[in-house]
This record gives C-alpha cells, structure tokens and sequence, in this order.
C-alpha cells in the first residue's frame, strides 16, 4: 500500500503567501498536504511529473452565480476548468433561498433576466429541496461537487419570502418584517453562510434588472434598511459583506457592520480627452478605497476587474442594452413577443437613436457595432440556408453598406429572420496595460468577478484567472507570479473568512493545481450543447493545466474530467 496518496515531483512551488518560489516535492494523504520536501516518486499511488511546472494553490472564485448550475455540473465550468478549486455563491443579493414552492419559478424568472441563466435550463436541472436557507446549503452539501462551496446569504429571496417582491418595491419592508429579514439573514449565518449580499444600484447605470424590466427589489433598499442588516452582521461578530453598487455604500455598511466588505466594481477605465489630456478615473476610486481602508480604518476590499472583453450576442436573451428604454421594452416578453417588437418598424427609430448615442456602439461595453460578425445563425430558421449563405462570417458594417441600412436594422433584421437565435459576435475589447496594473496593485483589489455560472451565452469571463497569470502576468509582467497567486487563492480566501484555503502548506486541505506557465492559456470561444432542457452556453476552455486537485482528488487531468467529485460544502466559521 502506498504512503501517500498523491505525489507531485519536481515542481517550483509557489505557496500563495507571496513568499519566493522554491523547488520541492509535495505528498498528499487523505486530502491533505503532508510533506512538502523530497519525496520518494515510489511512494505515491498517483505520481505526478511537475518538472518545469508550477505548483500552486487552486484559485477562489468569489464571484459567482453558479446556485443552479452546481445541481447539474459538480466541477461549476467554466471555473472549474480554469483552476478554480472553491467558488463563492449568493452574489449580488440573488439566489433561491428562502422561497416556498408556489415563489420558486418567479425566482427562477428573475435569475433569467438579471443574470441571463436560460430559464428552461434552471426549470429542468434544479431539485428544489429546500424552503429555507438552512435547508438550501444542506442541499448543497449532499450534492456531488467537483469544487468546494461557499455561499453568501443574498437578500432578494428574503424580500421575496417575508414582505413579498411587488409589495417590498413599493412600500419597502416595515420594521417588523425588516428585522424577520435580519433574523433569517442570522439564521443563515449559523448554518454556514459567509455573510450577506446585495445589487443596490439605486440610480445607477444597471443592466440586471427583474424579468419585467423593473429594479429588482434590493435596488431600492433604503438606508434604513441597509443600516439594520449591516448591524445585523455587527450582531453575529463574523462574515462578510459582497455589494455591487456605489461605493460609499459600501462604506457605510463596513462602519455600520464592523465587518470586511467586497465591493464591486473596480475597473480600468482610460481615455484622452478633447485636449489630449489623459484622463484615467480609476485612479480617483484607488485613492478612495486607500483611504477607506487607510486613514477610516475601514475593510472595504475591490473585486477588480481585468479580463479582455469579447462577446456573443443572442437577442433571444440579451438584457446588457436594458439602459436604453426602448431596447429594454423590446427585450421583454415571450419569444414571440420579443421577434414581433424587433420587427416593428414603428419601434425602430428609437433603436436606431440608442445605438446613435452611443456613438455606433452596441451593449454595456460599447462595443463597434459595425465590426459585430454573424457568427450562425440557428438551423430551424425558416430559410436558414439562404440566411447562412448570405450572412454568415460578415461583419454588420459589411452587411449595412450592402444593404444600404442603418446598423441597427441591419442586426435587427438578421436577428429577426434567425428568430432572435442568431449569434453576433463582437471584437475584443482589450484594456490600457498601465490601467490593469494600477487596478491590480491596488492594495485592496481581488481580481475576479467571474460571473460563472451567468451571462452563459454572451461573456466568457469565469476564465479569469487563466487571463491573469497567461496574458497579464506572462506577457505584460504588470505584477509577479507571486503576487498573482497571493491574489487570486490567499486574498480572497481571507477576504470571506476560509481559514484552511488559498495557500500550500503541511496540514492544510490539498486544493492544488500544476500548470505550464509558459503555455497556460484560455482556448477560444465555442458553444456547448451540455446544459438540461437541450440549452447551449459559451464556453472558453483552458490549456497548460496539467493536473487540478481538490481535496486530494484529481478532477482534471490535461483538460479531461476525471469524473471525481471530492468538493465540499464550506461553511463560515468551520471551514
């Protein structure tokens, strides 16, 4: 019988703590790392050459929406795909807990609009054991996983479950059902949650908004309301908070709570203005969290974004243009519904006038309308060898001049003739250099917001890390590799209160993966017809992984699944 379970020989080990790289063996039994040293290949069941490779601690995903998909992919891809080894549910403030059976396809309404997770998938592939919180983790927890799990308490579902969606958005909650939701939000923290989360974009700009177009109800929340959970927090004395939203909200529930709060958004941002001045407003938000965090004395960590954008754009269900109310309106309803306002030539000019504003733009990141290529369009179209033919692998400004139309129509009527199941795809929106290493260095800043598990057929940024260490680190050199591990598994673990992950050490749980970080990379974009109810996603895939390890089980070996599901349920507090 072997001594160990795993062997890994000859990697440089990068531990996650920032402390330099060194060469050794590391030997894992009974999902622990036991010995870091030479070790003898001989001992080991399962040997791993990690010669030339690098050995680091799996990588925390700590925003996420995989609450569904979990039910139906233990290994939570795209992230599992790419490294990933724990991944943090409940973001945003939605989710699927508390909420009784008759509440449960409202639920899954609005996920399929604020987060665009295909409402025949979640229909299909979730069980639905549970009511409450308490029972919802309990369902996790017996749930093959091929990742470990953490999750925050969102607060939508609690609306929904005590005062009730459409009542809770106009009048907000009394006292007495705002303390009901504080006393669930408690609950949930005794059975394992890291803390609560929140979408409270109030004015702002937003794209995640309800299944009817309306804000969702958290959006809304009132300082009151805000304060009470925030000292509801205060009154647990552990967790954590994730909001996306102002930032001076965030502070205010960091003083309020006491506790460490992970605020989204911070982003590159860059341009030259009229008089050629540079203008990089980021800089003014770094300045900010620095001094939150410094002279405040407050915990207000950043996810920080920093994956190169490139889309997919299917008008079947695409809500990242709901900032303009005329598309908004167009994009809600049944299919049907959806095709026959696209189509109205009476709603056209002010599509027209949307995508005018923003200056030939098209989606929350602006992309170049006129550069979007039909990438397919879908076979059950009525006539769809003629479409291909006549417009498949041609960009919208190709098929506008051709056709002598305005850019919108040209995509309208496309998506229109496809049924709105026509795939544009968009260039890549790459990001100043100099901008991402500010970002990044920012003393506060935890590169991620992933969103696996949503947006599943229009972005592909769950391959974030992957993007960190293969293009940022590798090609630009904006930090070191050091620095890129301690970010992407230690920070964040600390961040939500994982006291054993995010690191390699003797005694600590064997989350590890060995890469090539000469040839790590994402692959590109493809469709994979691999969700419940025949739905497809899209999908980047990962390579230079050589083996992904969670819990002393190998999951990936090369890319492929192994088909072992050792994850588990973490919870705060135990974990």
């Amino acid at each position: 019988m072997a001594l160990y379970d795993i062997v890994i020989k000859g990697g440089t080990v990068i531990d996650g703590l920032r402390t330099p790289r060194y060469k050794a063996d590391v030997a894992i039994r009974d999902g622990k790392i036991v010995q870091i040293g030479p070790v003898d290949a001989a001992d080991g069941d399962e040997v791993v050459d990690a010669t030339g490779k690098i050995v680091a601690p799996g990588f925390v995903d700590i925003h996420t929406h995989y609450d569904s998909q979990l039910f139906w992919d233990p290994w939570c891809t795209m992230s599992g795909w790419h490294g990933v080894t724990t991944v943090l549910v409940g973001n945003c403030g939605f989710g699927f807990a508390p909420c009784r059976p008759q509440d449960q396809d409202r639920a899954m309404l609005s996920l399929s609009r604020n987060e665009a997770v295909p409402i025949r998938t979640m229909r299909a592939g979730m069980p639905w054991d549970w009511e409450t919180y308490p029972e919802f983790l309990d369902s996790v927890e017996r749930t093959p996983k091929g990742v470990n799990v953490m999750s925050l308490v969102p607060l939508a579902p609690l609306y929904a479950y005590v005062v009730g969606v459409d009542k809770a958005k106009k009048d907000r909650a009394s006292d007495e059902e705002l303390e009901r939701m504080c006393e669930l939000v408690i609950e949930g923290m005794e059975a394992g949650a890291a803390g609560w989360s929140s979408q409270i974009s109030g004015d702002l700009f937003n794209v995640q908004l309800d299944h009817d177009g309306t804000p969702m109800v958290t959006d809304l929340m009132t300082e009151r309301e805000i304060t009470a959970f925030a000292r509801a927090l205060r009154r647990v004395g552990r967790g954590t908070t994730q909001i996306t939203g102002q930032l001076e909200t965030a502070a205010l529930i960091a003083r309020e709570s006491g506790r460490p709060i992970i605020w989204n958004a911070l982003a590159p941002t860059g341009s030259v203005n009229q008089h050629g001045e540079s203008q990089f407003p980021h800089l003014e938000t770094i300045d900010r969290l620095e001094e939150l965090n410094g002279s405040e004395g407050l915990r207000v960590f950043a996810s920080a974004q920093i994956v190169r954008f490139q889309s997919e754009i299917v008008l079947e269900n695409y809500n990242l243009m709901d900032i303009f109310p005329a598309w908004k309106e167009a994009g809600l309803g049944t299919l049907e519904e959806k095709i026959a306002k696209f189509a109205d030539p009476e709603r056209r000019p002010a599509l027209r006038a949307a995508i005018d504003e923003l200056g030939g733009g098209f989606g929350a990141a602006g992309y170049p309308l006129a550069e979007i290529t039909v990438n397919w369009i879908t076979s059950d179209a009525k006539d769809a060898l003629a479409l291909k033919a006549k417009y498949e692998g041609y960009t919208i400004g190709e098929i506008a001049a051709r056709e002598g139309k305005h850019l919108a129509d040209a995509l309208l009527d496309i998506a229109v003739a496809g049924d709105l199941n026509v795939g544009f795809g968009t260039t890549m929106i790459d990001m100043d250099t100099q901008a991402v290493r500010e970002v990044t260095s920012c003393s506060v800043a935890l590169p991620g917001i992933s969103d696996g598990g949503a947006h599943t057929k229009f972005v592909t940024t769950a391959r974030f890390a992957t993007e960190l260490i293969g293009h940022w680190v590798r090609e630009h050199r904006i930090m070191s590799l050091e620095e890129a591990h301690w970010r992407l598994s230690a920070y964040p673990a600390m961040a939500i209160g994982l006291r054993d992950r995010g690191s390699i050490g003797e005694g600590r749980p064997a989350d590890i993966i060995v890469y090539d970080p000469e040839t790590v990379d994402a692959l590109p974009q493809e469709r994979l017809f691999d969700y419940p109810a025949d739905e497809w996603r899209l999908v980047q895939k990962a390579v230079g992984y050589d083996r992904i390890i969670v819990n002393g089980k190998t999951t990936f070996i090369n890319g492929v699944c192994t088909d072992e599901t050792p994850g588990k349920l973490l919870r705060h507090g135990t974990a």
